[in-house]
């Protein structure tokens, strides 16, 4: 066994070091005076709301679109009542469900840039 003696600890006890943080470039004030840099941030989220609006609209005017051509096929007026009451609700919910979820998303994300959040 060697005889070398163990690492000696210190122990600071003067007052931490004050580090400046480096300046960050301040999104939110950029949207405040509304130059054209926080323009383009506004813009990029309504983009997005409106991207998210007229999807939901095209699904569903393209199956709102093909019901006559069904009630034409079905030729039974129970069934395009059945259709009519039951059939249309859970595609209108989960379009609706669909949206409000990525329109939520949309704002978050806006909301991380702005505070300047990492993403996860």
């Amino acid at each position: 066994m060697s005889a070398e003696p163990s690492p000696r600890r210190e122990v600071v006890t003067g007052e931490p070091r004050r580090v400046r943080p480096l300046p960050r470039y301040r999104t939110q004030a950029e949207i405040d005076e509304q130059t054209a840099l926080g323009g383009a941030y506004v813009r990029s989220l309504m983009r997005g709301q409106l991207r998210a609006g007229l999807t939901v609209f095209g699904v569903l005017a393209l199956v709102a679109g093909t019901l006559p051509l069904l009630f034409a096929a079905l030729n039974s007026s129970a069934l395009v009542w059945a259709v009519l009451g039951f059939a249309t609700y859970p595609p209108l919910t989960l379009a609706a469900w669909w949206y409000v979820r990525r329109a939520e998303r949309n704002e978050r994300d806006f909301a991380r840039l702005v505070e300047g959040r990492p993403a996860p």
